[in-house]
């Protein structure tokens, strides 16, 4: 055991309600009428869908393919039909839609062909991929992949392994009985997380208000003779906050710029421990979970229930009190209202609490801050939420930045605190969502800012390199003409003497030129019309023919040589 355990600032105590749904046993909620299973049910990438509308699908069979890295599977819960792939209203606060698979079950619940393993024999990133195969992901509320917290440090040697079983929200109960009834397998998932991170101690921690979850948990400790350390925690929410848990087990101060594993330490959910097991031990992907349904209804209990489930029918389950009025999502500090009844159960929902005003009454109207300061004391994260309240609520974002806005987990302790009854988590959302906006339009315009100037660049690189080409042809043509050029003086260097004189006397005299042209062309056409079949001429017409080349020379253009002609033309 160890020597002592630590303490957070601030917390509170709210009556608890957790009594009702213990009293019965886990049990397994029926099959719905239809099953809506939301793709994107984890933190990271939004897995893509591999089947399509009219595929039939056998339970735990692969519908949506994890996208990237930080990204988890999706399964079909069930055997049956695919309806249709298309947008439906999701349990957030948004009320935004989301892409869902929608399956008809055939009643059969038939498995696909399991393949368990023993993850000793394989290396340590075979069974992280096999835990993302499945779709392993945190079920305390964050859903983060668990197979990328399950990578150790490079540089900081692992320390402890924290295991979170305070489940300190009220109402909820689906951890307690996950540990009272299946404890054996949760300390089966732990040894996975400790033979992964290799850490020198692993630290179980459950509030004190368990005492039946702390002593199963201690006896599959002891029965499998694994050296874990189970720790009962003083009952005061949030302990079940990660950073909180750590720092009453192990007294380390997780800052808000670092990670825990930046101090040697990592946070698991006994949910998630459990269904690791189940994924490596006995091949079963992800596909129901323990959900309390409490609240306003006549039959309180915790149920296993299929991924997809419609909220509304589970909740009939619990038999609810006619005034039930809505359903919240988680527990009543953190939780929510659900934007439609009919909304899906996700790997996220851990409790669904019916809802009426008799347990939840109205809130009285909120009242200015009188700077009492009980918010700042009741905060686990220390931060001065009168301080952050005054700047969101005069939207001056970045004095709510000075003082540590995003530290806030929004546990909700300070607005329970609040003499004046200002939602002031309500406030801080807002901050951070207008920040958000922000930084959204911010990058946006940054990147329109980047991909104007990188066109303006490469336009200015267009032209430049044209001119270049421009220029480089330009040239090319200049010493083109040059050479051609100097070949013509060179050869008009070396012409023959005797052709000399007529192109000196062509260019002095341009008349002579013209008759010898006038010349060549009267011979070329003589020579043209040249009487064919002289052979059959008679004596007499060749005396007719010696006459007229006669008269022809004494007219002075019968053939002669140059030098003739040019003294007849002079």
């Amino acid at each position: 055991m160890l020597a002592s355990l630590f303490r957070f600032k601030g917390g509170v105590k709210p009556p608890t309600h957790k009594a009702e749904s213990t009293g019965r046993p886990i049990a397994p909620a029926p099959l719905p009428s239809r099953l809506v299973v939301p793709l994107h049910q984890s933190i990271g990438g939004t897995p893509k869908p591999v089947v399509a509308a009219g595929d039939r699908v056998l339970k735990g069979q692969l519908i949506g393919e994890a996208d990237g890295w930080i990204s988890a599977a999706v399964h079909a819960p069930t055997s049956g039909t695919v309806r249709e792939i298309a947008m439906h209203v999701q349990p957030h606060p948004s009320g935004l839609d989301a892409l869902c698979v929608v399956i008809e079950p055939d009643g059969k619940d038939e498995w696909i062909e399991r393949q368990p393993v023993d993850y000793r024999l394989l290396p340590p990133e075979e069974v992280r991929e096999r835990l993302q195969q499945a779709g392993v992901v945190g079920l305390g509320g964050a859903v983060f992949p668990t197979h990328g917290k399950l990578n150790p440090s490079k540089t900081v040697p692992m320390e402890e392994l924290v295991i979170n079983g305070a489940e300190c929200e009220p109402f909820i109960t689906c951890d307690d009985l996950l540990m009272r009834e299946r404890a054996e397998e949760v300390v089966r998932g732990i040894a996975i997380f400790r033979d992964l991170l290799q850490p020198n101690k692993v630290l179980i921690g459950i509030e004190d208000n368990k005492p039946e979850a702390a002593a199963a948990m201690r006896a599959a400790v002891d029965a499998l003779g694994e050296p874990f350390f189970v720790i009962q925690v003083p009952t005061l929410y949030p302990a079940g906050g990660a950073k909180q848990l750590i720092r009453v087990l192990t007294g380390k101060e997780v800052p808000a710029a670092k990670r825990s594993t930046d101090l040697g330490v990592q946070c698991f959910n006994v949910a998630t421990a459990y269904t690791a097991w189940r994924a490596i031990a006995h091949g079963e992907p992800v596909v129901s979970r323990l959900v309390t349904v409490t609240g306003n209804v006549h039959e309180p209990r915790n149920y296993e229930v299929l991924i997809g489930t419609p909220m509304d029918e589970l909740l009939k389950l619990a038999t609810p009190h006619p005034d039930t009025d809505g359903i919240i999502m988680g527990g009543p500090m953190m939780g929510f209202l659900v934007p439609d009844i009919h909304v899906p159960v996700v790997k996220a929902t851990n409790c669904l609490i019916a809802h009426n005003d008799r347990l939840f009454p109205p809130k009285a109207p909120e009242m200015p801050c009188i700077r009492c300061g009980s918010c700042a004391e009741a905060c686990p994260h220390e931060l001065q939420p009168f301080e952050m309240y005054w700047f969101a609520r005069a939207k001056n974002f970045g004095k709510t930045q000075e003082y540590a806005i995003f530290d806030c987990i929004e546990c909700g302790c300070c607005s329970y605190v609040c003499p004046s009854r200002i939602p002031l988590v309500q406030y801080f959302r807002f901050a951070k969502s207008e920040i958000w906006a922000r930084e959204r339009e911010k990058n946006a315009a940054d990147g329109a800012k980047d991909r104007f100037e990188f066109k303006q660049f490469r336009e200015d690189r267009e032209k430049a390199e044209k001119a270049e080409k421009l220029a480089k042809a330009a040239a090319a043509q200049a010493a083109k003409k040059a050479a051609e050029a100097a070949a013509a003086a060179a050869a008009g260097d070396a012409a023959p003497a005797t052709e000399a004189p007529v192109a000196v006397g062509a260019a002095e005299d341009p008349k002579k030129a013209a008759v010898a042209a006038a010349m060549a062309r009267a011979k070329a056409q003589r020579e043209a019309a040249q009487p064919k079949n002289m052979d059959a001429v008679t004596h007499e017409q060749e005396r007719e023919m010696a006459a007229i080349d006669a008269r022809r020379e004494a007219a002075g253009i019968a053939d002669a040589p140059p030098a003739a002609a040019e003294k007849k033309a002079d």
